[in-house]
């Protein structure tokens, strides 16, 4: 089914076609007619698959066919991270471009001033995270008396960050009669209940299992001592094929430390969690998607709302502590149906971990071994970072997987062939 026959205007499909897109993915298709037809709307989709084109799409469709009611905000989008935020004005301003509409994004770590310029002059979409917006509301800034939109992106997210105090307080200031979308990869049973508290007789969306990773993503696991993991990452990384490698740690100092021993590798690597500025964390995301550095070290706070074509790897150097966040980690590759690989280090305290997320996906992870690495390597003395890294040889592809050139311009279609789960790893010729 192409853009054109889901009722969005000419303006839109033009910036759409200028976007390099032909075909919707099964999310858009959808719940666009349902937002475009103004019921409330509960979208569950897996991480990459177009859910910001699912609502804005048609949000700028409605807004650019009907005239305001009074001057102030009329789409107000809350997302859970800056990160995110930027990343859904990127998308609002590509779809809407051909369009007279003025979007203001509100969110911390910056200046407050041009924010309350754009609440004060009524831009019409507005997009936020919800500290930020509620501090500035509290200041009597902005005007959401005519608004008419209201998007949860990322709800379940928001729900585990502690935002629904937050969300609650923005939404008692809103008008009762709007249309509210709500975005999730996941349905658990507190976004059930957030719905039922925020939405009024939804109409209900859910494309794929409700925990299950995108299907483009290979899985596998290797199973090694927490001593030997720096050493691992760095075997591995020697191979050249994972050259666009997006690395989840649980922690903010665990982040830095991985990056410093890469760098001290001479691999161009950036990080990205709270503890580094607005201006740090942007410029560690462009560089990234630039392919100035070649790794990225992130948090799972400040990893949300990264969308980078083409990321060929995700390395959960720290398995995560709830199964939740391992399918938004490894849904940052294998997006609108490109390939990737999600790479899990698995230490002996984090089975029971493994084994819980393995029931909440509902299949088992591939097991694997790196050929030609030393697993009885002694540990190394404790030091800045806390491993010591040995000789190492990097390890090849499996066949038939090689990285993708960027995402699929039809998404929605069959998985690629060649993926496998089962190839086996081959070390490289020096």
């Amino acid at each position: 089914m192409p853009f054109r026959a889901l009722g969005l205007g000419d303006r839109i499909l033009a910036a759409i076609q200028d976007a390099g897109y032909t075909e919707p993915t099964p999310i858009q298709s959808a719940a666009i007619p349902v937002v475009l037809a103004g019921h409330d709307l509960i979208g569950i989709a897996q991480t990459g698959t177009g859910k910001t084109a699912a609502f804005t799409l048609p949000m700028l469709t409605r807004l650019s066919s009907t005239p305001a009611a009074r001057r102030g905000c009329r789409a107000l989008v809350l997302a859970p991270t800056r990160e995110l935020v930027v990343q859904i004005d990127e998308n609002v301003r590509a779809y809407g471009k051909n369009l007279p509409l003025q979007i203001a994004t509100v969110y911390g770590g910056v200046g407050e001033q041009p924010q309350i310029r754009a609440l004060r002059a009524g831009f019409e979409i507005v997009i936020a995270t919800p500290g930020r917006l509620l501090d500035l509301m509290g200041q009597r800034f902005g005007d959401f008396g005519g608004l008419e939109f209201l998007v949860l992106d990322e709800a379940d997210r928001m729900l585990d960050m502690g935002f629904l105090p937050s969300i609650r307080r923005i939404i008692q200031q809103l008008p009762a009669r709007r249309q509210t979308l709500l975005f999730s990869a996941t349905l658990s049973k507190e976004i059930e209940s957030v719905t039922r508290e925020f939405l009024r007789t939804p109409k209900t969306i859910q494309i794929g299992r409700r925990s299950n990773p995108a299907e483009t993503v290979t899985q596998f696991v290797y199973e090694v001592p927490m001593h030997l993991k720096p050493t691992l990452l760095l075997h591995l990384l020697e191979d050249p094929s994972m050259n666009t490698v997006l690395i989840f740690t649980r922690t903010k100092h665990g982040a830095d430390r991985v990056a410093r021993k890469l760098e001290q590798a001479g691999i161009r690597t950036g990080t990205l969690h709270s503890n580094r500025s607005q201006s740090q964390r942007l410029r560690a995301l462009n560089d990234f998607k630039a392919g100035t550095v070649r790794v990225l070290v992130a948090t799972d706070i400040a990893a949300r709302g990264i969308d980078v074509d083409g990321i060929s790897h995700v390395v959960n150097y720290d398995f995560p502590m709830h199964a939740e966040d391992y399918v938004h980690r490894i849904g940052r590759t294998g997006r609108a149906q490109a390939i990737g690989d999600a790479i899990s280090f698995v230490a002996p305290e984090d089975y029971d971990a493994l084994r819980t997320l393995e029931k909440f996906i509902g299949r088992g992870i591939v097991r694997r071994k790196a050929e030609g690495f030393n697993y009885s390597a002694a540990p190394a003395p404790r030091a800045a970072f806390p491993e010591r890294s040995g000789p190492a040889r990097g390890p090849s592809r499996p066949a038939g997987r090689g990285r993708p050139g960027g995402p699929s311009k039809r998404p929605g279609g069959p998985r690629p062939s060649g993926g496998t789960q089962s190839g086996s790893w081959r070390p490289r010729s020096r």
